[in-house]
């Protein structure tokens, strides 16, 4: 491919400000510095950008003086997916313990308080909430990160998500459209495929995207996944069908589209970043999110290049590349008027913990009596997938140490899990922590193991709890947030 000389023309700012590509550090390189001057309009930053609050407030300052309307983007769920917490921990719980309370005020003040931090050190961008239905429990990437497996419950918790959040000056990216929750397949490793009716994903899977552009969401995130009900060709993020046709047309959402990260191997194993975008931009998606693996200006310049390639080749109407980036400045116009606004009304510190108690599910509690000597936590632990990250802590032993100083743990995983917990524990009182049960034998085996020899074992689990509580206690969290293992450890411990 030649390579497209750096300039102002029209056509290469346009190309720039559809890409949303992440970088490297705690502070903003010369070559993206470089990029915003010349079109950029977006940045992304992720866990390795993430030290502290300040830090990224300096960051984001460090942005604005190159460009003041810059659009920074981070994937804040809250829960399991947090990267302003992620050495740490999220304050908040995620979504699925949000709809176990099942209270759309407490969400939409759960996302405000969220989104009043995000803003106060300058992102005005988040990459949530997700809408997807979790209608199949085995769903390896979504899970615990969905609201649930009823529709009604997710869109009404999808729209207060989107309405706290934005009501703090931070615009919601409603994702994965046409909705990712009936995969059995990670996007992040290969291409899922849903295999339901036309009339099943309309009832079931979009109506919390029609809720969220109801609620005004400024952005949509579109989904790595074939749905051949829709289209038998072509992925959600390639398709014009979904894009343009079904989510411009039938429900009638005219914000931003962007694209879920195009470094994903359902895009980049099949069709290559390059070609990806060009296609994906043509299809109706207005930004181009890349970066969680892909971190240079290497990318950025490759990707401006195919754009305005295949714009010159015809392959791409330029109209529609303009149409694209005037949608991405328009969402930068909102957020620059958000920022300068009213402002995003007082903290409220404990309002995630508060969540997190309220979504604490406890079975055999009756005749338990909370731990006052400290306990052995058995930490069994799956492989995080590449959403959730394994740079974030997760369990109740940090929690139950600061309530029983002295608490020791360990990670276990695999057939032997369980006699090895026994062992390490000695003689103290258990308390084993899992995580999606029901999706990995060997904890089902592992806590056999454990209860046979030691009924007064205390469980708790932090994943989506389809499994038959068992043990002397049974908690279940619906996510592991570190606010979710302090609302367990505070029962186990009787706080």
């Amino acid at each position: 491919m030649t390579t497209i000389a750096s300039g102002t023309d029209t056509l290469t700012r346009d190309a720039l400000t559809v890409l949303q590509p992440g970088f490297t550090g705690t502070t903003a390189p010369d070559w993206l510095l470089r990029r915003l001057g010349e079109g950029l309009a977006s940045v992304g930053l992720f866990g390795r950008n993430i030290a502290t609050a300040d830090q990224v407030a300096a960051l984001t300052a460090q942005l604005r003086a190159e460009r003041d309307d810059v659009l920074v983007a981070v994937d804040e769920e809250g829960g399991d997916v947090t990267r302003l917490e992620v050495r740490t921990g999220s304050s908040f719980p995620g979504n699925h313990a949000l709809g176990a309370v099942d209270d759309p005020k407490l969400t939409r003040a759960v996302a405000h308080e969220l989104g009043r931090r995000l803003a106060a050190c300058g992102v005005n961008f988040n990459w949530a909430p997700s809408a997807d239905v979790n209608s199949n429990a085995a769903n390896p990437v979504i899970g615990v990160r969905s609201f649930g497996s009823d529709t009604a419950l997710v869109a009404r918790h999808t729209a207060a998500y989107v309405e706290g959040l934005q009501a703090a000056g931070v615009a919601a990216c409603t994702k994965h459209f046409p909705g990712h929750g009936d995969t059995a397949v990670d996007s992040h490793h290969a291409l899922p495929r849903i295999d339901a009716s036309a009339d099943v994903v309309a009832e079931r899977d979009l109506a919390p995207f029609r809720a969220a552009i109801e609620a005004g969401t400024r952005a949509v995130m579109s989904a790595h996944i074939l749905v051949p009900a829709l289209d038998p060709e072509h992925p959600a993020t390639l398709s014009r069908r979904i894009l343009t046709d079904l989510l411009r047309g039938e429900l009638g959402y005219d914000g931003l589209i962007v694209t879920d990260g195009m470094e994903m191997q359902a895009i980049s194993a099949t069709y290559g970043i390059e070609r990806g975008s060009v296609l994906a931009i043509a299809a109706g998606a207005d930004a181009i999110c890349v970066g969680g693996g892909l971190a240079d200006d290497e990318t950025v310049r490759r990707l401006r290049d195919a754009l305005v390639t295949a714009v010159r080749a015809g392959e791409l109407p330029e109209e529609r590349l303009a149409d694209a980036a005037e949608r991405v400045r328009r969402l930068a116009r909102w957020t620059a008027a958000a920022r300068t606004g009213a402002p995003a009304g007082p903290a409220d510190p404990e309002v995630g913990l508060h969540a997190a108690r309220r979504a604490l599910r406890v079975t055999g509690g009756d005749s338990f009596t909370p731990l006052t000597e400290a306990p052995y936590v058995a930490a069994f632990s799956p492989v995080a997938n590449i959403a959730v990250g394994d740079e974030t802590p997760w369990g109740v032993a940090a929690e139950l140490a600061r309530l029983l100083p002295g608490t020791e743990t360990g990670s276990f995983a695999g057939e032997d899990a369980g006699p090895a917990a026994l062992v390490a524990a000695g003689e103290r009182r258990i308390v084993a922590v899992v995580r999606d049960e029901h999706r990995h034998p060997w904890m089902g085996t592992a806590l056999d193991v454990l209860l046979a020899a030691r009924p007064d074992t205390v469980v708790v689990e932090m994943g989506l709890p389809q499994s038959a509580p068992r043990g002397a206690l049974h908690l279940a969290t619906h996510g592991a947030a570190r606010v979710c293992g302090r609302a367990a450890a505070e029962v186990i411990a009787g706080a």
